[in-house]
């Protein structure tokens, strides 16, 4: 059918609100994968500012401390923003309608926010810190880069029992390596921790999935690390304080978890063999 004033095709017009009607649903953008797609973006510009604030001023000479602890800070807490947007798709994927994509767009900016920015954070410390190694430094953030691959590629093969993640995840990961690096510990605790914590990524050790009473906690501990980095970066008094007791507890949470879980498996292996025994024990005449 024609419209008489305009000769264009009434059909052809209802023909393109169907097509856009039946646009295949992986090509749909949810709420989740929006949320997602700005954890990508802290994640860029996380670098971003790791590079100009604390890199290029150093390589160009100027020495001020302030514009590198700022920088430094705002890169740290844009990483802790991808976390709460990583924290909170999850949930809303959840409560809502997800893209068949949403997965791999979790995985991809998961390695842009917690793979890239954290090991270029290590590159750069490795650059800038006084008794650090370059080349050492530059392993360890390919150490770091690497674990996070290995992490989320193994995350999207193997099943894990309901609640549990297998392996350190990359954003709690990413912020321990941070975390180790503003502790300004000498540079071979730092590397041995950043290993290490490289090395829990993609271990078998067994994690709780943020969900409930624990998400609700995780977001609080990450709020509360903004603030105490906002306070460092603007020379708050107690700034400096504050920044060391939270990168202490974050790096205290990362070691004692693994305790508790190995600890619990340990607890679950010998109830077996005692429930094993008891069992035999009862058969017999």
């Amino acid at each position: 059918m024609i419209d008489p004033d305009t000769q264009a095709g009434w059909v052809a017009e209802a023909d393109a609100e169907d097509d856009a009607e039946d646009m295949p649903l992986s090509l749909r953008l949810s709420i989740a994968d929006t949320l997602t797609l700005g954890n990508a973006t802290c994640g860029f510009m996380a670098v971003y500012f790791t590079t100009t604030g604390i890199l290029i001023p150093h390589l160009t000479g100027s020495n001020e401390s302030g514009m590198a602890r700022n920088s430094a800070a705002t890169a740290v807490i844009l990483m802790l923003l991808a976390a709460i947007f990583d924290l909170c798709d999850g949930l809303v994927a959840r409560k809502l309608r997800s893209s068949p994509m949403g997965a791999e767009l979790d995985n991809l900016s998961d390695l842009i926010s917690f793979g890239l920015a954290p090991a270029y954070f290590v590159l750069v410390y490795g650059m800038v810190a006084d008794d650090a190694q370059q080349k050492v430094s530059a392993v360890a953030a390919i150490v770091v880069l690497l674990a996070v691959v290995l992490r989320l590629a193994r995350f999207s093969c193997v099943t894990m029992k309901d609640g549990m993640f297998q392996g350190m995840p990359s954003p709690f990961g990413a912020l321990t390596v941070v975390s180790i690096i503003l502790l300004e510990l000498p540079f071979i605790p730092t590397l041995l921790a950043i290993i290490g914590t490289a090395w829990l990524m993609v271990s078998r050790v067994e994690y709780p999935k943020p969900r409930g009473v624990l998400a609700v906690a995780m977001l609080g501990w990450i709020v509360s690390a903004m603030g105490m980095l906002a306070a460092w970066a603007f020379d708050a008094p107690g700034g400096q304080v504050l920044l060391q007791t939270g990168c202490a507890l974050q790096i205290v949470m990362a070691a004692t978890i693994p305790l508790f879980a190995t600890a619990r498996r340990v607890n679950t292996f010998r109830d077996n063999r005692r429930e094993n025994r008891e069992a035999r024990a009862a058969q017999l005449p």
